[in-house]
């Protein structure tokens, strides 16, 4: 038996929005997880309504307690702080499988399909999402804070930053010029000349590097049903990879295959899901032309490979978010070399240069556009002992 001895969250006032689970067993190994948005509600919910439970449990019993975790009365359904909550305990559970049979959880997931995969570089700058609320808007008076404020960059002179991604072996890069357009929650409708000037940002780019680089467009789940389409069509001369979450409300299947079938360009769905069933849904509705999933939201690996099952069912290329956190990147590198279908994995070069090898021990080895498959047990990473010592972490532990 590998019984649950300690349960224990960390915070950090510096990443507000990123918790960071432990779950100790009495073999003596820790496993790693983690989650983000709503990062001292999550807090309350593993310790008021998942830790006292999991104290004393066999940690082998994943499925077990994945099932346990995700379907209750009420509050379980999408990424909500509870399936966020369950996300990092089940990331977790998948470390201790992991590390217990001394291999990589791509191997304990049935083994890998591809010794690397490709990845896109999203490009954030070096404090995008660390905020409470809203996301970085640039500003006039804003200056680089190093050679990756790559948000800055392609505010500024895509052109440069998409010959800057190329030089360093990227063969794809994900933009979001419309967000700054939608100045309401579900904004209804966007200019002609706003959507001339988003769409230039794609031009610099394609003038600067041809057809050496795919471009992918965010747009936030910012738009209804009309302004989105409107984007997307505008989009279709520059053949963009993907537009990603177009929609307001992206889990409404129909307006989603609606607008799928009224424009070229392909439509990539969505991070912000949680659980198979919303998944399953899209699917059916013929909504999506990419499967997005992120596995600090969707309910972990125990979840996400039943989503990965779906995407494969259904022929649909999968790709694993990450714009939030190392472990977040960790699991979806791991989901990604053993998913059939799985065609890239999410990177922000920022990140990587910075604060991600600040908290954990290890990152991934990305050379030449493509991540190598981790050899380490287990997720391939953990916390950093010094972070647990920092002055300012928050840390909460249920015990036995």
């Amino acid at each position: 038996m590998s019984k649950i001895t300690c349960v224990r969250t960390l915070r950090l006032p510096q990443r507000p929005k990123l918790i960071w689970l432990e779950i100790e067993t009495d073999e003596g190994l820790i496993g790693l997880g983690e989650t983000f948005r709503g990062a001292a509600t999550v807090e309350a919910a593993v310790h008021e309504l998942i830790a006292p439970g999991l104290i004393g449990r066999d940690s082998r019993q994943v499925e077990a307690i994945s099932l346990e975790l995700s379907n209750p009365y009420v509050g379980y359904h999408s990424a909500s702080a509870e399936i966020r909550a369950a996300s990092a305990v089940d990331i977790a559970l998948w470390d201790l499988k992991g590390q217990r049979h001394g291999i990589p959880i791509h191997e304990a997931l049935g083994g890998a399909c591809r010794d690397s995969i490709r990845v896109y570089n999203t490009c954030a700058g070096y404090e995008f999402n660390t905020q409470q609320g809203a996301r970085r808007e640039i500003a006039t008076s804003d200056c680089a804070q190093g050679p990756y404020d790559d948000q800055l960059a392609f505010s500024r002179d895509p052109g440069a930053l998409a010959v800057s991604l190329v030089e360093e072996g990227y063969t794809a890069m994900k933009i979001w010029p419309f967000d700054r357009f939608a100045r309401q929650a579900g904004a209804n409708s966007i200019s002609l000349a706003d959507v001339r000037e988003g769409t230039q940002t794609f031009r610099q780019i394609r003038q600067a590097v041809g057809n050496r680089i795919e471009i992918m467009c965010e747009l936030h789940s910012l738009w209804d049903g009309t302004a989105a389409l409107r984007i997307c069509q505008a989009l279709e001369e520059f053949d963009p990879y993907w537009v990603e979450d177009p929609l307001c409300k992206m889990d409404d299947a129909q307006a989603l295959a609606d607008l799928r079938r009224r424009t070229r360009v392909p439509i990539c769905a969505s991070e912000t899901l949680g659980g198979s069933v919303a998944y399953r849904d899209l699917l059916n509705a013929g909504s999506l032309d990419y499967l997005m999933l992120d596995l600090v939201w969707c309910g972990g690996f125990t979840e996400a490979r039943k989503i990965a099952a779906l995407a494969q069912v259904y022929n649909k290329p999968l790709a694993p978010h990450d714009c939030t956190g190392p472990v977040a990147l960790f699991a979806g590198l791991q989901l990604a070399l053993h998913a059939p279908t799985a065609v890239l994995q999410e990177v922000v070069r920022a990140s990587l240069s910075t604060w991600y090898g600040e908290l954990v021990t290890h990152l991934p080895e990305i050379s030449a556009g493509f991540a190598a498959a981790p050899t380490r047990p287990g997720l391939g990473t953990a916390l950093r002992p010094e972070v647990k010592q920092r002055p300012d972490a928050i840390i909460r532990e249920t015990r036995h």
